[in-house]
């Protein structure tokens, strides 16, 4: 559909709301009050519907107007139309208003636990009626969804710098050594990354954020990591290091840990920047646009 067809349709639905009514109450002065139309306005529509149908839609009898057979046809038609339009309508209304609209917000599995949930709930504290559509994967594929237009915003981490995306940085967390209790390690104030040139890691597997970050590390040091688990999720590389089968570089775990293991800070310090990151040349619905803004406020 061009442009302009979609701006004739638009203008038209006034007039199919006029049928529409005429249809229930043949009064054209309270159908008129009934749109919210001056009733001259109204009247000049039907005459130049008539005009441009070749033969008049409605009879005047008395006071009040009588649907011919060509008019019945007619609001018939227009009430099935108005009931196929203002759904779509309703839709972008509430994407064109931030009280109603809706945000689609990407982000990384470990986040779902508290750091969503308490954006989610600050936002809603506000903007009670926005509705959410919350999508949970790894970076590569997050950010894939974003490129492709199938979320509003994405929540990872390292934040994604081509060209195509904008980005604000909401926090860092600090990078630690995971090792199990009985390990040579386990009794270190801190561990260089140095110490790991002869370890087994278990890490996460290709295209996971936490995955490009400890990979850039190690080719900084000039190390070849020796891998020796990949695996989706961080906390199942936290229990294969409580088994004893190798070391990791992770974040501090939200909660209690597997027994067994012991987390040691990273000398010289290390972090995970997590950006909120949008489509730079690509308009954000008001909804979307306001629940940004909030979330680089909390940070």
């Amino acid at each position: 559909m061009s442009q302009n067809q979609f701006v004739d349709e638009l203008e038209l639905a006034p007039k199919l709301a006029v049928l529409k009514a005429l249809a229930a109450d043949e009064h054209v002065t309270r159908v008129a009050e009934r749109v919210g139309l001056p009733q001259p306005t109204v009247s000049r529509w039907l005459a130049e519907l008539g005009e441009q149908l070749g033969a008049p839609i409605i009879t005047k009898t008395g006071r009040r107007v009588r649907l011919t057979r060509a008019g019945r046809l007619l609001a018939e038609a227009a009430t099935r139309s108005l009931a196929a339009l203002e759904p779509g309508l309703r839709e972008v209304e509430e994407e064109l208003d931030p009280e109603k609209g809706r945000v689609v917000l990407g982000f990384l599995h470990m986040l779902g636990r508290s750091v969503v949930p308490e954006l989610v709930r600050g936002f809603r504290a506000e903007h009670p009626h926005v509705r959410f559509g919350l999508v949970q994967n790894a970076r590569y594929t997050v950010v894939d969804k974003l490129l492709n237009g199938e979320i509003d915003l994405a929540l990872v981490a390292p934040p994604p710098d081509g060209p195509e995306f904008a980005s604000e940085v909401l926090f860092e967390q600090e990078l630690i050594v995971v090792v199990p209790s009985t390990h040579r390690l386990a009794s270190r104030k801190a561990v260089r990354l140095r110490d790991l040139e002869d370890e087994e890691l278990i890490v996460l597997e290709h295209g996971y954020g936490l995955r490009q970050i400890t990979d850039d590390m190690f080719a900084a040091a000039g190390i070849t990591p020796k891998i020796a688990f990949e695996s989706q999720e961080i906390e199942t590389v936290r229990g294969l290091v409580a088994a004893g089968l190798g070391v990791a570089l992770l974040t501090h775990a939200e909660t209690t840990p597997p027994a067994g293991l012991r987390e040691l800070p990273l000398t010289p310090r290390a972090g995970r920047v997590f950006g909120l990151a949008w489509l730079k040349d690509h308009p954000l619905p008001p909804a979307v646009r306001a629940f940004r803004d909030h979330a680089l406020r909390t940070d």
